[in-house]
């Protein structure tokens, strides 16, 4: 059973006991949006620190990228046609609202992977990582735009151009900092930059996710990297001990993060929805 369930559980038995017990509690609905983009960041953070590259996988990438695409792109036209034939409603709506059904969630599908083998819990950490990238990268660009000509899909793609040049320069410059860093206090502010990168780059609708799994793939492979010269000034040897601390730092918070939301998501469920 997901532990998304029991926790989802927990939250709405939570509701309905403070209800019961007419315990007044604040809004909180304005905290679950904050709790879900943190968890959403740390759940790829963590999944993508996991994941070892090399060549002999690129055709397992490749699978992993075409099965995560399928559902959005099948799922979700599929039902927008159907809204919009049968049911009269404006297409770009329908589809707006049909993409996210076509999306594996990684903070249900990663969680629920560990107790697999290795090769699928990898599979699936891929395949719902990129999930998530490209059904937020299609729904923006489906919301956010008006008309779908050259200019649109040029801007687009200026965006993603952009989005890998940031993520570039913020991985070299995050993993250089917590390679020179010696205080003992390195790794949350380095999660705190990690989130804040986010926001920024999502305040300029960019496909911010992009530069969560760049990151976490450098990290988590840089011994594979070793023979680069310039990857060579960060002292890969050493530098794996600070990486795994790190990844164990990153699975606790997003342990305590997920659990929060589905908690007060749970909480904040009706009956009547």
């Amino acid at each position: 059973i997901p532990s998304v369930i029991l926790l989802l559980a927990l939250g709405f038995s939570a509701k309905f006991i403070s209800v019961s017990l007419n315990i007044k509690m604040p809004n909180l609905n304005p905290i679950l949006p904050i709790l879900g983009t943190v968890g959403l960041i740390l759940i790829v953070l963590e999944g993508s620190l996991e994941l070892e590259i090399d060549r002999s996988k690129l055709r397992f990438i490749i699978k992993s990228v075409g099965i995560s695409l399928l559902p959005i792109i099948i799922l979700s036209f599929g039902i927008a046609y159907y809204l919009y034939s049968y049911e009269d409603v404006p297409f770009k709506i329908a589809l707006s609202n049909c993409i996210p059904l076509g999306i594996i969630s990684s903070a249900i599908a990663i969680p629920s992977a560990k107790n697999l083998l290795s090769s699928d819990k990898e599979f699936i950490t891929y395949e719902s990582s990129l999930s998530d990238i490209f059904g937020v990268i299609i729904f923006n660009f489906i919301t956010l735009n008006d008309n779908f000509g050259t200019k649109t899909f040029g801007v687009f793609g200026i965006e993603l151009l952009l989005m890998l040049i940031i993520s570039f320069v913020a991985t070299l410059l995050l993993a250089g900092f917590l390679n020179r860093i010696k205080h003992p206090i390195k790794f949350v502010p380095i999660i705190l930059s990690i989130v804040l990168i986010y926001t920024i780059s999502k305040e300029y609708h960019l496909p911010a996710l992009i530069f969560i799994l760049l990151f976490g793939l450098f990290m988590g492979n840089i011994d594979e990297l070793r023979h680069i010269k310039f990857i060579q000034r960060f002292h890969p040897i050493h530098f794996s001990a600070d990486v795994e601390k790190f990844r164990e730092i990153t699975t606790e918070i997003a342990f305590l993060i997920r659990a929060s939301f589905f908690i007060l998501f749970g909480f904040l469920l009706e009956v009547s929805d």
